[in-house]
Order: C-alpha cells, then sequence, then structure tokens
C-alpha cells in the first residue's frame, strides 16, 4: 500500500495535505509514504521532519505518485498531474466540483477515483473528517484578527489614565462554525458582539458564547434549516425585513464579518453599497465566502478595497491558508481519519468499501466514469 503526498501546484495555495504526525499514522497502518520534496515547506515542514517521520522525499510529483494507490492533495490535482497518477489510484483532495464539470470529467478520463472531502455527510462517525469545519474554523478565528489589524483602533474598553477607550462593536453575518469561532474570538478580544443567522438553531448558540442575536424571527424563520444542518434560501420578502434591520444595525458597527455560503450555489449579497456607505470611516468589513462571489456588495479577491466614505472592505481569498502550519495539521488529521476506514488492518492493505455511505457521497469518480450523482452529465 503506497501513499503519495504531493505539492500544490496553485502558488496561492501554502497548505499540506499531510504533517508528520499523520505520516507515522499512515506507516503504523502498514503504507509506505513518499511526499513530494518541498510540500510542506509552506505550511513550516521541511523534508527533513517527513523523513524523520518514516516518509521517502521525492523530487518531483512523477516520482512521488509513482505506483501511489492513495494520493493526498489539499486541491484537486491540475490537468498537468493528472497523467503522472496510475489508473485506479484513490485521490483524496477538496475537488471544489461544483461548476467544474470539465475538470471532474478529466480525471474520470485519467482513471483516477475522486474522493471530494468537501462532500463528507454530516453524521456522527464522519465529524471527525469534516474538512469544511475543520478550516472554517480557523477561518472565522482569522477573520476576526485581519478585521482588527485593518481596524485601526483598540478592540477591549480600556480604562486609563488619559481616559476611557470604548469596546469596539463586532458584528458576525451567519452562525455557523466559522461565525461561531469569530464570535468567540471578539469576545475574547474584548469587543462587544452581535450576529445573526437565518437558522433558529443559531440563536441559542450566539447567545450561549455572550453574544446578542439580531434578526427577523416570523414563521419563515423558524423553519429555515435544511434536513443536513444548512441554511435554507429565503423568500424574497423575509430577505426584505432582514436586510432593513441590518442595515439600521450595521450603521453603527466597527467590524463586520460575513460568513455565509450555500453548497454550490454563490455567495448570497448580505451587504448592499448603501449599507457600506451608511457605515462610519475607518470601520472594516471581512468578507470570507469572496472565493464565491462574495457577501458584501464591492469586495475584491484579495484585496483591501477602500470606499469614498473610507470603510475597508477586506477580501482575502483562501483564509485558512493564512494559517497554513494550524490548518494543514487539522485537514491532515482529517484526511487520515477518511482515509483509516479504508485500510484493512489485519492485511495492512486497502480495501475499499464502495458501498459505505461516505465513500458513496465523496466519490466523483471511478473506473473511468463520472460516478457522483450530482455531477454526472446531463443526458441528452
Amino acid at each position: 500500500m503506497r501513499i503519495a503526498v504531493l505539492s500544490e501546484t496553485d502558488p496561492a495555495e501554502p497548505r499540506v495535505a499531510a504533517v508528520p504526525e499523520t505520516v507515522k499514522k499512515y506507516k503504523a497502518l502498514g503504507a509506505e509514504v513518499t511526499v513530494q520534496s518541498g510540500a510542506g515547506l509552506k505550511a513550516g515542514v521541511p523534508d527533513a521532519e517527513y523523513e524523520a517521520a518514516g516518509a521517502s522525499i521525492a523530487p518531483d510529483a512523477k516520482a512521488a505518485a509513482e505506483g501511489a494507490d492513495v494520493v493526498l492533495k489539499v486541491r484537486r490535482p491540475a490537468a498537468d498531474e493528472l497523467p503522472v497518477l496510475k489508473r485506479g489510484a484513490i485521490v483524496v483532495a477538496i475537488m471544489d466540483p461544483y461548476g467544474h464539470e470539465a475538470e471532474v470529467k478529466a480525471m474520470a478520463d485519467a482513471g483516477v477515483s475522486a474522493i471530494a472531502m468537501e462532500l463528507m455527510p454530516r453524521i456522527t462517525r464522519a465529524q471527525v473528517m469534516d474538512v469544511l469545519s475543520s478550516q472554517a474554523n480557523l477561518a472565522g478565528y482569522r477573520a476576526v484578527v485581519d478585521g482588527a489589524a485593518v481596524y485601526g483602533r483598540a478592540l477591549p474598553m480600556m480604562m486609563t489614565a488619559a481616559g476611557t477607550v470604548p469596546a469596539a462593536r463586532i458584528f458576525v453575518m451567519g452562525a455557523g462554525v466559522a461565525g461561531l469561532q469569530a464570535i468567540a474570538t471578539a469576545r475574547r478580544l474584548g469587543a462587544v458582539v452581535t450576529a445573526t443567522d437565518v437558522r433558529p438553531a443559531a440563536k441559542e448558540q450566539v447567545e450561549s458564547l455572550g453574544a446578542k442575536f439580531v434578526a427577523v424571527e416570523d414563521e419563515e424563520f423558524k423553519q429555515a434549516e435544511t434536513a443536513g444542518g444548512y441554511a435554507k434560501e429565503m423568500s424574497a420578502e423575509y430577505r426584505k425585513k432582514q436586510a432593513e434591520l441590518v442595515a439600521s444595525h450595521i450603521a453603527k458597527q466597527d467590524i463586520v464579518v460575513t460568513t455565509a455560503l450555500i453548497p454550490g450555489r454563490p455567495a448570497p449579497k448580505l451587504v448592499t453599497a448603501n449599507m457600506v456607505a451608511a457605515m462610519r470611516p475607518g470601520s472594516v468589513l471581512v468578507d470570507l465566502a469572496v472565493e464565491r462571489g462574495g457577501n458584501v456588495e464591492g469586495v475584491k479577491a484579495d484585496e483591501i478595497v477602500e470606499t469614498e466614505n473610507g470603510v475597508k472592505i477586506v477580501g482575502y481569498a483562501n483564509v485558512p491558508g493564512r494559517l497554513a502550519a494550524t490548518s494543514s495539521s487539522l485537514y491532515a488529521r482529517n484526511l487520515y481519519a477518511f482515509v483509516e476506514t479504508l485500510v484493512d488492518k489485519a492485511a495492512k492493505a486497502l480495501a475499499v468499501k464502495w458501498d459505505d455511505e461516505l465513500v458513496k457521497a465523496t466519490c466523483l469518480t471511478r473506473d473511468g466514469a463520472v460516478v457522483h450523482p450530482n455531477f454526472q452529465p446531463k443526458a441528452a
């Protein structure tokens, strides 16, 4: 059983799919592990640390992937990486399949079995494999740190001999994993925190962290959650009422963090240009959904946009990658927890149960075909 860890080809991706801790665990399962030279450098892991953990180092992707049964990556393999993978290899990564049907088909044509970790079902046994949660958790933390860095004032209330510094007001939009961590971080830093979400269950979670909940709590609000625990798309009428409430609230805030994403859809627009214009000069918006089009009107990927009225809109892409060492460590553990379920411990060999609910939910391609029902080519 051979496992290969490849470098990321995207220069904007500093994370890595295995760390020395998980290399040791793969070795214990009976695997030979090969790491492409330099794969962990941006995440603070030199080749020597992988070698010390028992991995062998290969000079390039071709040498690393040669004969590998399992290939670990952060992002899906690029077109020029597919030819170096052996047919039948299992590739485990964040595949970002929505809207990338051609890339999914290319993986099928290359004969690899592509596993999309972000499609992992939200069930108890899969919690330890949930890459969306592990990465969103860090993104929520980093959003507040980035917002505080751009905001030109202190966050906590301070009593000084020269007078009192008032606490900053931080408003978090979306109280999923990223939002709840943003709330907790903002509270730790001493800000006055409010939050909103369309899911009724979020109210109790927000209040348990010591923040105030802001939402239009009508009948539609009470039904606003899917069976999988995600937010539903709300009616135009509800969105209008909520927007009015939020608009008056945002005008009084110092930092706003937006975290709203709907799987496979463009990010919902939560903050209009008019709302931004109503904010005070020097206030900051941090948009965590910029890669899906953004929640804030006027946001630009990887830029800090300053509006005419002096409001800064922060649109960093790949926010978990801004904490590359920590996010790689959590992501590597998510991957290990999943790969472990594919291995027969007694025989120390791969024994994939293709009908296991975790594999069925995440497998995009197999045996030269796109097998996931959501991404199969539409019949003519």
